[in-house]
């Protein structure tokens, strides 16, 4: 963990995460044959108010990022990007709604606009700017197509799992996605919190072979050629940060830590989180399958209010968390992370005592708003609700169900799949 030099390279390895229903055979199949195939609906976490000068509007889009339908949207309105406010990000090849919000903007502005592939549902006016993780959590409607089994023995199969998923909980993994198409946005973050600049621009331009698509292999080769103005010539123009870091290099040809620090503050809070992430995954791996009993020395997360406490008399807790009210919880290292003890201690700082941290490295934690804190091992999905269809694409297993926020849908899949999902 303390090296990210080539011969010793990490990659996130989604196969060594453990199912809890492995005695239970997957269905496979394929997701996202088209946007249709894979629907989200965001649930608010309030509703607008209907006075103020923000403006809220709900999108439909469809096949696109949302940081690329914000900025389609601020386009058209001639305001600035960062103006559009968002409670979360939501899958690209989908059909998705959520909200978002504008501020002196008027209403019929934001009904009056016709762009490709969006289209804005309700406005309503509030107080406030939509922020990062105001939503409740989302809805969703998933086809699964192309089954290895049967249509109606895969339904047989994924109504066994859920029942046992929603009983003792989904293992609340950060999904595949967390961690970039190349799987090595931890390694990243990781870069940042060592201090390692030199190696955070190598990873972040440079390493083709992790790469799949000729253009990113071309400009990567350049980068590491040296050839720094072909590269960011090559480079898609909407992967703003790695230009911004090709640019600083051509600017100042050799200085790797400068290139580094060229890359935008949010996008290194993203790349510290996915570090984070990676962490938790594995202190989750190796607490499976016992998601769903407390342990001794437990930090206990209450998830109406999402309070933690640490468990003293496992026996008389289990029973909340049999009915779901409490999970144990894994860590989001950070200045905030307290060391757990007793039973669950021996299984959590197995695994962080296998990261060098250091007073020095905990202060850029801090820096980079990764405050810490604690995450629950388990979710329960709601709502759910399993059909079976067929359209112009073929037969397909048709799973609807609710998460709460910062839950993944494709680690839900994934247990019913028996494949990785990302």
């Amino acid at each position: 963990m303390d090296s990210l030099s080539e011969n010793n390279i990490e990659l996130v390895d989604t196969t060594a995460w453990p199912y809890l229903t492995k005695e239970l055979p997957g269905i496979g199949g394929v997701i996202k044959v088209c946007p249709e195939d894979f629907f989200v609906d965001e649930i608010p976490l309030y509703q607008p108010s209907g006075e103020g000068t923000h403006t809220f509007f709900r999108i439909e889009k469809n096949g696109l990022a949302s940081s690329d339908a914000a900025e389609r949207i601020a386009d058209a309105l001639g305001v600035r990007h960062l103006d559009i406010g968002m409670a979360g990000r939501k899958d690209t090849k989908a059909v998705t709604r959520q909200w978002m919000s504008v501020e002196h903007v008027e209403p019929d502005r934001l009904l009056a606009l016709e762009l490709p592939n969006i289209r804005i549902l309700e406005v309503a006016r509030h107080n406030n700017k939509l922020k990062t993780g105001h939503l409740a959590g989302n809805r969703f409607r998933i086809r699964v197509r192309q089954l290895e089994v049967p249509v109606p023995h895969g339904k047989e199969i994924a109504e066994q799992c859920l029942n046992i998923l929603a009983r003792r909980g989904v293992p609340n993994y950060f999904g595949p996605q967390r961690f970039g198409s190349r799987f090595e946005s931890h390694l990243l973050g990781w870069a940042l919190v060592k201090d390692r600049l030199e190696e955070f621009t190598d990873i972040l331009l440079g390493k083709p072979e992790l790469d799949k698509q000729k253009d990113f292999i071309r400009a990567r080769r350049f980068y590491e050629e040296g050839q720094y103005d072909k590269a960011y010539r090559n480079w898609p123009f909407r992967f703003r940060d790695q230009r911004r870091a090709l640019q600083s290099l051509i600017d100042y040809p050799g200085d790797k830590r400068r290139a580094a620090l060229a890359v935008s503050k949010p996008f290194r809070s993203l790349l510290v989180a996915a570090w984070q992430s990676h962490i938790f995954n594995q202190v989750l791996a190796a607490r499976m399958p016992r998601i769903d009993q407390v342990l001794q020395g437990d930090l206990a997360m209450k998830h109406d209010n999402g309070a933690c406490f640490a468990v003293e008399d496992p026996a008389a807790e289990q029973p909340r968390c049999e009915r779901f009210e409490i999970s144990p919880t894994g860590p989001l290292l950070g200045l905030r992370t307290t060391r757990i003890s007793g039973a669950a201690g021996e299984i959590e700082n197995a695994v962080l005592d296998q990261v060098p941290l250091q007073e020095e490295d905990l202060r850029r934690l801090k820096t980079a708003g990764a405050k810490g804190g604690r995450r629950a091992l388990r979710f329960q999905p709601k709502q759910t609700e399993i059909d079976t269809g067929q359209d112009d694409k073929g037969e397909y297993l048709q799973l609807s169900f609710e998460l709460d926020s910062g839950c993944y849908a494709t680690i839900l899949l994934r247990e019913l799949m028996k494949k990785d999902v990302a």
